[in-house]
């Protein structure tokens, strides 16, 4: 995977911090597609805020990479 490659978010990690919003954030994304943004720490960066009605980029998640898969 790379910058730019388009993945699903197809799980949901299984420890998240608790609080503000974290985990319904994460499950607002399952099913969706988006391009990765970034790396760090063997995590993918994804921009999200359109599953919050934002612009993407006002919402970030860290991703582990066997939660998402590589789309077309």
């Amino acid at each position: 995977m790379k910058i730019g490659d388009r993945v699903e978010v197809v799980a949901v990690p299984a420890s998240l911090p608790s609080g503000m919003g974290t985990q319904a954030l994460f499950e607002a994304c399952v099913g969706r597609v988006f391009p990765i943004d970034g790396f760090e720490n063997g995590l993918l960066e994804l921009h999200v805020g359109e599953v919050v009605g934002e612009k993407s980029y006002m919402h970030t998640i860290w991703i582990e990479p066997e939660c998402v898969r590589l789309r077309p």
